[in-house]
């Protein structure tokens, strides 16, 4: 605790984001309350308020280092309990239908389901003696000073009475992600709204659940046949418990992978790769197949607001929302929470130009990956510059020079978990070794997707 005296703090939104933020404030205030419009505490099941955790989740890297140092043993626990845990660099993966070289990184990988994950953070965070979780509460808007300058709590009802309430904080936080109502905020207290940077993807997640069984995964974690330009069909397919593992199939720009069974088994066949199909054919699926759209990447630039009130932070996906195929949302959320603790370790209040220029730092480098990424595809709508071209043009020979050397694989994985930028795959040394298996940018792989099963007698589909 700083010497400086902090009362109140309110977060808004009781997800990844907003959970971790309560765990530092819970440091620093003698009061920290989260607000949420469901019901949070207690529940490891997907909920109403998050569609998007019913779909294929991992927790690399930074944020598992986070998480361990916030929550000492926090993955020890969970692997006690069934979580799976392993080596990223050891599942398997597929760039470009071609499979990366295994390699042994020492960068785990937890990949329990979402609402599981979040559910245990927050448990954690709840059992803190100066955290209240206020639940099933909508939202109402904040309330600041006469001269706008300063958020001073915030206007919330709960739901079940219809009672309105006005809390008092020294500071509020949203974390209400990508439905924040922070740019209307703050035209209402004559602020203007943040610029936006959008790149317009059109995916689709479309996810079934089945009952895990012996050889189904041939030693590995998952089997992940990523989304490519020349493959824009991908798939994630992994276990998320000891007898139980997730399928989340991936289309962009309108191809939606669908919910209907047996189409959405024919959708797996036509991957371009066999191996998932090959693995679930046969297997006994525990639930019907649930889509999830995600339209599009969303950056908003608070740290570009000369104006904005003191007593309010946005994080999380409220700041900026990620493609999810890239796996970057909760480590971002966890890096972002680590640098409001580094604030809040200095004297005096937290500044909001400042907090939001070191989340906009935590955000440059998956930004980076992920829209740039993106914008590999012809159809995704977003400007291509010399960077982002010479970038997706290097990283193509990358990935094809990793299928054969293992120190690539080893490479490309620090930076998809965020240990690593990507300018580490630029040192010299690195760039000798990706030209000499790929000179010039590789051929597309043929793909070889699964052959249709024979139709038996009297079968009618």
């Amino acid at each position: 605790m700083t010497s400086r005296a902090r009362n109140r703090a309110v977060v808004l939104g009781g997800s990844m984001a907003g959970i971790l933020a309560a765990r530092v404030l819970a440091e620093f205030y003698s009061d920290v309350v989260v607000i949420d419009r469901d019901k949070v505490v207690g529940v490891h099941q997907p909920r109403r308020g998050t569609p998007h955790t019913r779909h294929a989740h991992g927790l690399h890297a930074r944020g598992q280092l986070i998480l361990e140092e916030l929550f000492p043993g926090f993955t020890e626990d969970l692997a006690a309990a069934g979580v799976p845990v392993g080596d990223l660099g050891e599942m398997r993966w597929f760039f470009n239908a071609r499979r990366l070289r295994p390699a042994r990184t020492g960068l785990k990988s937890l990949t329990p389901p979402r609402p599981y994950l979040e559910g245990c953070v927050r448990e954690r965070v709840g059992a803190l003696p100066n955290v209240v979780f206020r639940e099933e509460h909508q939202i109402l808007g904040l309330n600041a000073t006469p001269a706008r300058d300063r958020v001073t709590g915030v206007r919330i009802l709960r739901t079940a009475t219809g009672v309105e309430e006005e809390l008092e904080a020294d500071l509020v936080v949203d974390a209400t992600g990508r439905g924040s109502r922070t740019p209307v905020w703050l035209e209402e207290f004559g602020y203007r709204r943040p610029e936006e940077e959008r790149v317009k993807i059109d995916l689709t997640y479309t996810t079934r659940h089945y009952r895990t069984e012996p050889g189904m995964f041939d030693g590995v974690q998952s089997i992940n046949p990523v989304a490519s330009p020349d493959h824009p069909r991908g798939a994630f397919f992994g276990q998320v418990g000891p007898d139980r593992c997730i399928l989340s199939l991936t289309g962009i720009l309108g191809d939606q992978p669908p919910t209907a069974p047996d189409a959405f088994l024919e959708f797996v066949r036509s991957l371009p790769v066999p191996d998932v199909y090959d693995a679930v054919r046969g297997a006994e699926p525990l639930d019907d197949p649930v889509a999830f759209r995600f339209p599009a990447s969303v950056r908003r630039r608070y740290e570009r607001l000369s104006r904005f009130p003191a007593g309010l932070l946005v994080m999380g996906d409220a700041s900026c929302s990620f493609n999810p195929v890239y796996g970057q949302g909760m480590s971002v959320a966890a890096i972002e929470a680590m640098a409001l603790r580094d604030r809040l370790r200095l004297d005096g209040p937290v500044v909001p130009r400042l907090f939001h220029q070191d989340v906009s730092r935590a955000i440059d480098i998956p930004w980076d990956v992920s829209a740039g990424g993106d914008l590999a595809f012809p159809g995704v709508e977003g400007r291509r510059t010399l960077k982002v071209n010479f970038g997706n043009a290097y990283m193509a020979r990358v990935q094809y020079a990793a299928t054969k050397d293992e120190r690539l694989a080893d490479g490309m994985m620090r930076v998809a978990g965020l240990i690593d930028p990507p300018q580490s795959l630029m040192r010299p040394a690195t760039v000798l070794r990706v030209l000499r298996h790929a000179t010039r940018r590789p051929p597309k792989a043929p793909a070889r997707p699964a052959a249709a099963d024979p139709v038996l007698p009297g079968h009618t589909g």
